[in-house]
């Protein structure tokens, strides 16, 4: 049975879903006004893991990740660039998309826009406002009134009173009170603005997902996904929203109290994935460590990164750096060279199909626990080297697929690309041609040059009994 961690109760549960016949999972996508980077490429990995495991235990899902197409970067973005918001926002949608297909990421089901649903976001906060949540203030735009909300702070495990010590008091202000976030933003000259009860003006961040998933989802759904920098404000203030608007949340078969009160969401289960780190430091621009999913493509085969990024548990930190994807290279190609080796047989994944398949199954239905699951995989390998069994090596690609892994035709991904000033495979194979003559001469001085000279461009060789095969790296 499947469990996961929810980080709005703060332990695992099983995975019951409000309706088994129609699984809704929101994950929080990108503001489109750059290249994607690695934190991107772990949201994207991780809940496609999760959506493809989801539907491997035969839940019929509905995945949804929307689209931030306005917001102050993407209007500062647009006019240093001297372009249209329109033509800043496509040109990245579709490189966001480019990035994603090349790490064996699926396309949500669907993809909303923020400009696409402008009339359901002002909907809402009409709402709220009448619900006595919200109000409009003297500057023409629109706040949540926070205190209105007695739960405020329960998935981030924060209190109004402690919010409210470490908060700056802030000067001629037109909140209410400090902790109040903004749903409505009053137009400024030369930015684009939308028509609204309150003046021209445009939606504030936080409205967006709780207006595009109650659309799409109505006011209750299963999963709400993210980053961990998403927890708090923005998913905090999401709940506010979306319960303050309905006045309807999930129950919770079990007694979970925030300081001594019920918690209170619109979503049943909250999955936060980790951080990524740089050589053990945060990623930022400004510590020059900062890698785009382009960045790395240019050195790394995209399965690698995937591989990487899924040998961590999704909600533990992720080291990024250069010998641990060379490690992770180094692991895929020996499962590569596995189903190379022993040439697959058809095999259809079961929980009960074998001894492997239980494990790996149990792995990945505890909070999907793609560690121990990738530890199977390998022993799965090692026996099927061991005893030539083209069926384990058919259930090692099986389970693999399940992640999205181990699909490729395997001498296409040992042979890779040629990095950038490396030998090209032709020149590798005319020169494994060059060293099979050297040694049908007994030329064995020449065979060891050959030998050595592909060893230092990180070729390997492996004679057989039917010829020379060779991997990079």
């Amino acid at each position: 049975m499947l469990s996961l961690y929810n980080t709005l109760t703060r332990q695992k549960e099983p995975f019951a879903p409000i309706d088994p016949k129609n699984v809704r999972m929101y994950v929080c996508g990108m503001t489109v006004y750059d290249y994607c980077h690695l934190g991107h490429a772990r949201v994207m990995v991780v809940f496609d893991m999760i959506a493809r495991w989801l539907r491997e235990c035969g839940y019929p899902l509905t995945y949804v990740r929307n689209i931030t197409d306005i917001d102050d970067k993407i209007i500062a973005r647009a006019a240093e660039n001297g372009e249209t918001i329109g033509e800043l926002t496509a040109r990245f949608i579709a490189a966001m998309h480019e990035d994603a297909d090349a790490l064996g990421v699926l396309r949500p089901d669907l993809e909303p826009k923020a400009t696409e649903n402008i009339a359901e976001m002002i909907a809402m906060i009409e709402n709220l406002i009448a619900r006595g949540k919200a109000y409009p203030a003297a500057n023409g735009d629109v706040y949540y009134a926070v205190r209105e909300f007695a739960a405020y702070g329960q998935l981030s495990g924060k209190s109004l009173d402690d919010l409210r010590a470490g908060e700056r008091v802030e000067v001629d202000s037109f909140k209410r009170d400090p902790l109040d976030f903004v749903l409505w933003k009053a137009a400024k000259a030369g930015e684009p603005a939308w028509e609204s009860p309150w003046g021209q003006g445009r939606p504030g961040w936080h409205i967006e997902c709780s207006a595009m998933s109650e659309k799409l989802f109505g006011d209750t759904f299963d999963i709400h996904g993210g980053g961990a920098d998403l927890q708090f404000p923005h998913h905090e203030n999401e709940i506010a929203q979306s319960v303050g608007a309905s006045g309807h949340a999930c129950g919770h078969d079990h007694a979970v109290t925030h300081h001594g009160k019920p918690v209170s969401s619109h979503v049943k289960y909250w999955l936060h994935n980790g951080f990524i780190r740089v050589d053990g430091e945060k990623m930022s621009k400004s510590l020059g460590n900062f890698f785009t999913i382009r960045d790395v493509l240019k050195q790394y085969d995209p399965e690698v990164v995937r591989f990487f990024i899924l040998r961590a548990h999704y909600r533990s930190p992720l080291n990024y750096s250069d010998a641990h994807l060379n490690d992770a290279k180094n692991a895929l190609t020996r499962l590569y060279n596995t189903l190379a080796n022993v040439p697959p047989a058809a095999f259809q994944a079961a929980y009960d199909a074998n001894g492997y398949t239980r494990r790996f199954y149990d792995a990945m239905n505890d909070d999907f626990g793609t560690a121990e699951a990738m530890a199977v995989l390998f022993e799965l390998a090692g026996e099927a080297n061991k005893t030539q069994s083209a069926e384990l090596s058919g259930c090692l690609k099986a389970l693999a697929a399940t992640i999205g892994l181990l699909q490729r035709d395997p001498t296409g991904f040992l042979h890779g690309g040629a990095p950038v000033g490396g030998l090209s495979n032709e020149e590798i194979e005319e020169l494994i041609a060059r060293r099979r003559q050297a040694r049908a001469d007994k030329n064995w001085a020449e065979s060891d040059r050959i030998r050595d000279l592909l060893a230092t461009e990180n070729i390997t060789l492996r004679d057989g009994a039917d010829g020379t095969s060779w991997t990079r790296g």
